[in-house]
């Protein structure tokens, strides 16, 4: 893999090539220009021109320019071409960025975006995302903080999030041991336990996705070292909103002004841990109330320490369907907001509904070995 090359993908449709398209894409031209000064870019606009093998084993940034609207239709030809072609992004190390027209609606692509590139193989560092919307009125604290303007402010984190893809690197890949002080995914060759930490706020006695989750330790174990936190053990309770400087005191001493199972048993954990395995029921199109408040208590943590060598994984069980949903939600808070490596294929997604009926799907268990042996 060159550290050198990179491949854009900035869908626009022939349609979009008229006046109206081209002035909305003035604003993504610009701060890309600056951002890939001194590579070798290839660009992509359109799927026609994206040939059997391209994207496999590449640094890739998919640059997504959306209309007040919040559309861009060859984003979702896109978006068709990925989810057709599961193995297509391989090797490949990618981050976005989504140039909205609007206030609304670029989280939403970029997650979409990101968990179909995950499916087709892609990993993406730590926030790997950066959106602006219409107004830029979301760098407005960062424009603050950095005192520049909103416009330098975006310029900037589009040229921070290329070094990014830039100086990953997948550890054992070509090259690798070559970018030393970078991120890197890391495995059980390195010549120590991998540590894993598994969340999960579920009865052992009925759920499917536990019940999912022991499959696939039992091909972890004893290569790696297992940890598991019931978040039902003991009050949970959810983030406060507390003052920045608040919550930085606290997070400095290892603590949170609310304390609990997520300063006595969590934070000690997740900051030892290589990989956390976050173990998700669907039950009714979203993340249960114990892991959401999880996922919001990480920020005493993640405002001082850097969870960039960390990978995180999910499994769901959907009772009916909408396991993506939970995935995309996952990836949104744990990646792309909190800093962990999303590895290819991250989520191992499953539908059953009656207790223990996940063991009868046809393939389950070689299904928990290959998740296993990705993990390690």
């Amino acid at each position: 893999m060159d550290n050198k090359e990179i491949v854009v993908i900035s869908p626009v449709s022939a349609e979009a090539r008229n006046l109206s398209g081209q002035r909305r894409s003035v604003r993504l031209k610009g701060v890309l220009s600056r951002a890939l000064e001194g590579l070798d870019c290839r660009l992509i606009h359109m799927v026609e021109d994206i040939e059997d093998g391209d994207l496999q084993d590449r640094r890739v940034l998919f640059a997504i320019n959306l209309s007040s609207a919040g559309v861009n239709m060859e984003f979702y030809r896109l978006l068709e071409y990925l989810r057709a072609h599961e193995d297509c992004l391989r090797g490949s190390i990618g981050g976005i960025v989504v140039d909205g027209g609007g206030e609304m609606y670029t989280k939403g692509i970029a997650r979409r975006m990101a968990f179909s590139a995950n499916r087709a193989g892609c990993t993406f560092p730590g926030k790997a995302l950066v959106e602006a919307t219409g107004s830029l009125r979301n760098f407005q604290v960062l424009s603050r903080v950095m005192e520049k303007e909103p416009m330098e402010v975006y310029g900037i984190q589009v040229e921070k999030l290329v070094r990014r893809i830039m100086g990953f690197q997948i550890q054992g890949a070509p090259g690798a041991q070559d970018a030393p002080g970078t991120a890197e995914v890391r495995g059980v060759g390195d010549g120590q336990r991998l540590k894993v930490l598994a969340v999960h706020a579920s009865t052992r006695s009925s759920s499917n996705t536990l019940l999912f989750w022991d499959e696939v330790k039992k091909h972890l174990e004893p290569r790696a070292s297992i940890r598991e936190i019931s978040l039902r053990n003991g009050q949970m309770v959810d983030c406060r909103g507390c003052k920045y400087e608040t919550c930085r005191h606290f997070g400095e001493k290892g603590r949170c002004f609310y304390g609990g199972i997520m300063v006595d048993q969590v934070y000690p954990a997740i900051v030892d841990c290589d990989v956390l395995v976050m173990i998700c029921p669907n039950y009714n199109d979203a993340l249960g109330a114990n892991l959401t408040a999880f996922i919001n208590r990480l920020t005493a943590v993640v405002n001082i320490r850097s969870f960039e060598k960390k990978r995180v994984y999910a499994i769901i069980v959907s009772g009916y369907s909408g396991g993506d949903i939970l995935a995309e939600q996952v990836l949104g808070a744990m990646s792309m907001n909190k800093g962990f490596i999303l590895p290819p294929r991250f989520a191992l997604l499953e539908t059953a509904n009656d207790p223990g009926t996940v063991m009868e799907i046809p393939g389950i268990r070689e299904k928990a070995e290959t998740f296993a042996d990705g993990i390690r």
